[in-house]
């Protein structure tokens, strides 16, 4: 059975978790990304709405219908579930959110996306368009710090080398004096290391020269080092033997490889960059901003190796298919065909690979048997491959996460403002309403929590994180795979990586008293209420 459930004391514990843990006010924010863009335009509560520029409602569950070409904003309350199976659940537990300008963080600006460490103790979100990384703690959601990308001159020794893989076209002064835009990220070294693309260097008004890649410590949660990029970076993905980090570079069919293999981070290099098909030149004006959904050629996006380190698998959102490297060679080698277009997500898990498709709205698998095979006789010519399985889930399907065991694929829907299920027979298990517009998604080791960063469309929705609480899905932590965090030997002089669980007893502890203080704090207001009404009785009876 799959049943959404609500009711009047969840909707309690909704209002008393914004005012009392958070102070949830709102307002909304569109950002940069390649796929949505947008400025300010609405302020939405749970039972107002104050519009700007348009008439729009909130219906109960609190989505708000907006005019203009955008689908309904949606505001899930928290308290909302969703009943997966018998057992398992995912409920709304929390949201980091800043809408209008007045919320409950200031630094949640356009989140593109989330990784929660995976010691599951803390989770990392990218601020686009705030120019931050964000690092917070689990499962209590303290701010613990936050990660400026910011550079100027005095940030000179945080650089690597040029590899002279990547030439600037149109601008040459103060290169290194600029703003990131973090998009996505991925753990390297067992978790040891973060690494964050920028969109672009905030000088490059088009994206169209190279961009940057920053580097966290994640045990001081400091940038330690800075590595050039190419034009308009956006997936990294590292090697399951920890020795190649791969970057896609989304503005001109590149894909950037770099040696990782030794401890030491001034060590690291690039190796190449290789070309999908024809390299892009760009010349947009450098005054007026254009739309980067146009003109990127292949628009490459998600970006996964094969389990035997051989291949590099990319896919392009906008040239279809997905590209495939050969390693031994670093060369481009063809197209798998054959699933539907507009591929935006990749991940492969077990016998698997699994892929988001964004327009159609639907989760595509294919035996990872016959991808190997494909890619095995290419020799550089695109290769059709049959057999994809197909579940459809809600419009404009993005990022998507297994459940550590793989018994369930989650994908936040950009467009349905969902947080959609399927299970491992490609059968859909429903879906919930997420904050609009759902981008990223990640999914905690121990199968525990499910969190989703909402950017925004054209300034409507957008701005949040909604943290989720998986029920029935618990694993045993020392053995959850973790697919985008390879752990090759570390240097003996390194320093250790955290790996403890978080408390259980500490956690439920915490729960209690959550739950006791919400309990109360409704309970105080029922009685304000019923004094309210004591008091006007008394009242007229004296009249």
């Amino acid at each position: 059975m799959i049943r959404i459930r609500f009711c009047s004391w969840c909707f309690a514990m909704s209002m008393t978790f914004s005012v009392a843990v958070a102070g949830y006010a709102q307002s909304e924010n569109g950002g940069e990304g390649g796929e949505v863009a947008g400025i300010a335009t609405a302020a939405v509560s749970e039972s107002s709405v104050e519009a700007k520029g348009g008439k729009s409602s909130v219906t109960a569950a609190g989505s708000v219908e907006k005019k203009g070409g955008v689908p309904p904003v949606v505001h899930p309350r928290v308290g909302e579930s969703l009943e997966i199976a018998d057992g398992v659940s995912l409920t709304l537990v929390g949201k980091l959110q800043n809408y209008y300008g007045s919320g409950s963080d200031a630094d949640i600006l356009s989140p593109k996306s989330v990784n929660i460490h995976p010691s599951g103790k803390k989770f990392y979100v990218n601020s686009l368009e705030g120019g931050k990384t964000l690092v917070y703690s689990l499962p209590d959601l303290k701010k613990l710090e936050v990660i400026t990308h910011s550079f100027s001159a005095k940030d000179s020794a945080l650089w690597a080398p040029s590899s002279g893989l990547f030439k600037f076209r149109h601008y040459t002064k103060n290169l290194d004096t600029f703003m990131g835009k973090p998009v996505e990220s991925a753990f390297s070294h067992g978790g040891r290391y973060l690494w964050v693309p920028y969109y672009r260097r905030s000088f490059d008004l088009n994206a169209q020269d190279p961009s940057a890649v920053a580097i966290i410590d994640t045990e001081t949660d400091r940038i330690v080092r800075m590595m050039e990029a190419g034009v308009l970076p956006k997936m990294v993905a590292v090697s399951p033997d920890g020795e190649t980090l791969a970057i896609a570079h989304w503005g001109d069919n590149t894909v950037g490889l770099i040696d990782i293999s030794s401890a030491d981070p001034k060590q690291w290099k690039y190796k190449a960059n290789v070309v999908i098909g024809r390299q892009l030149f760009h010349n947009f004006s450098l005054t007026t901003s254009v739309d980067r959904d146009s003109n990127t050629g292949e628009a490459l996006r998600g970006t996964v190796f094969s389990p035997d380190g051989r291949f590099l698998f990319v896919g392009c959102m906008s040239g279809g298919g997905i590209a495939v490297i050969d390693l031994r060679s670093q060369k481009y080698v063809g197209k798998i065909l054959g699933l539907l277009p507009n591929v935006r997500h990749l991940v492969i898990r077990g016998n698997w690979l699994y892929a988001s498709i964004n327009r159609s709205g639907q989760v595509q698998r294919i035996p990872l048997s016959r991808l190997m095979a494909a890619a095995e006789q290419m020799n550089g010519r695109n290769v059709e491959v049959a057999g994809w399985e197909s579940a459809k889930v809600a419009g404009g399907a993005r990022t998507l996460e297994l459940s550590p065991k793989g018994d369930y694929i989650f994908v936040a829907c950009n467009s349905g403002s969902a947080l959609c299920v399927v299970d491992s027979t490609m059968k859909s298990r429903g879906q919930m309403p997420a904050d609009s517009y759902p981008v990223g998604l990640d999914v905690s080791p121990d199968g525990k929590w499910l969190i989703t960063t909402s950017q925004g469309r054209k300034g409507h929705g957008g701005n949040c994180v909604d943290i989720f609480q998986l029920t029935g899905l618990e694993t045993d932590f020392t053995s959850a795979a973790d697919d985008d965090c390879a752990r090759p030997t570390m240097d003996s002089n390194a320093p250790a990586v955290e790996t403890s669980v978080q408390d259980d007893s500490s956690s439920v502890n915490r729960s209690h008293r959550f739950i006791i203080v919400a309990v109360a704090a409704v309970l105080m207001a029922i009685l304000a209420a019923i004094g309210l009404k004591v008091r006007k009785n008394h009242s007229r009876r004296k009249h």
